[in-house]
């Protein structure tokens, strides 16, 4: 999807956003773009097209993601198989939202993103592989390109869990600590 400034009301309009469950949203996504009037699918339209179906990547234009802040914009994403998007920048929100929920946004540099848009387009069925625990992009020439990840974003993607899931693999440690920080406070005592 070469197209600049996709906001999150595009790739999940604000009408889809009374779910409070992932169900069904892989069938909104980009549905103002994807479906004609009727509800009919859109042929050209790139999601609509065999080469979409089964594509775990979603190469996108610059600054993906802005406008509102939503969880069903990932959510969209990664139900219809999205588990990484290749874009030159995010924006905040959006990337915060899709590291929260498990798709990995990914950003390349301008010469790289231009390359593979003509590697898409010189092949459809081109493939790239995405290495998280190395952070980069091995394109078909087996060239690696590096991108950037927060360290506790990479755990918990590498780990398959959530903020939560992180911290109840703490559970023994912070058991412990309260346990020990307990005798320490005295809230019997007035303050000043």
């Amino acid at each position: 999807m070469p197209v600049d400034n996709i906001d999150t009301d595009q790739i999940i309009p604000a009408r889809f956003l009374k779910t409070t469950t992932k169900d069904g949203l892989d069938k909104q996504l980009f549905c103002d773009w994807r479906y004609n009037a009727d509800g009919s699918p859109k042929a050209d339209f790139i999601l609509n097209q065999p080469r979409a179906q089964g594509a775990a990547m979603l190469l996108a234009g610059d600054n993906f993601g802005c406008g509102s802040s939503r969880e069903h914009a990932p959510w969209a994403l990664t139900q219809f198989g999205f588990r990484a998007v290749i874009s030159t920048s995010f924006a905040d929100i959006f990337k915060s939202n899709a590291l929260k929920n498990g798709l990995l946004p990914i950003v390349v540099s301008k010469e790289t993103h231009a390359r593979l848009f003509s590697l898409v387009n010189a092949d459809e069925a081109v493939k790239v592989t995405v290495d998280l625990a190395t952070q980069s992009v091995t394109l078909p020439d087996g060239s690696k390109v590096e991108f950037p990840v927060d360290a506790f974003s990479k755990t918990c993607l590498l780990e398959g869990i959530d903020e939560l899931g992180y911290i109840r693999k703490h559970e023994e440690q912070i058991r412990a600590y309260e346990a020990a920080r307990f005798g320490t406070l005295n809230t019997l005592q007035p303050v000043g």
